[in-house]
């Protein structure tokens, strides 16, 4: 897989559309009221509300605008779209640490769901790579922070 290619999922997509639903229709009247309750205050050169107001809306029209693009950009595919045999987005793969015999599970999602504390890889970081389309079975080596880590794919769903 390409690394310029951005893919989300079905869930993830939705997601991402409520999120800019609620920011365009909530977020954006609330920081609009704001900004025009602070300028009744009068001096906006020394009117703190004002400026943390318009900062606000600066970082609001930022978010609207990443998600507005990666919606633009991203291809969509199917929740688990990887299949049962083999590994792809969507799959929970268990793996087990060949040097240290430890075993944990990843879910290989999409790169604006990743949540590496809570074992959520994204399909583009070095260990999601290495672990897209293989098989239970597999061993696969990837460099880490860490060194090279060996890995056994031992389960999958």
């Amino acid at each position: 897989m390409p690394h310029d290619d951005l893919i989300i999922t079905v869930s993830t997509k939705k997601q991402r559309e409520e999120e800019l639903a609620y920011l365009r229709t909530v977020k954006r009247p609330e920081i609009t009221e704001s900004i025009r309750r602070a300028r009744e205050y009068g001096d906006l050169s020394e009117n703190f509300e004002y400026h943390a107001a318009r900062q606000a809306q600066a970082i609001l029209n930022g978010k609207i605008a990443d998600l507005e693009a990666l919606l633009d950009r991203a291809t969509v595919v199917e929740d688990g779209a990887g299949g049962s045999d083999m590994v792809g987005l969507g799959s929970i793969v268990a793996v087990k640490d060949l040097e240290t015999d430890d075993e944990w599970e990843y879910t290989i999602v999409d790169v604006s769901s990743a949540d590496p504390v809570n074992d959520k890889i994204s399909y583009t970081s070095p260990v999601g790579q290495a672990l897209m389309r293989r098989v239970i079975g597999d061993v696969i080596e990837v460099t880490i922070p860490a060194g090279k880590a060996r890995y056994e794919v031992m389960g999958l769903r």
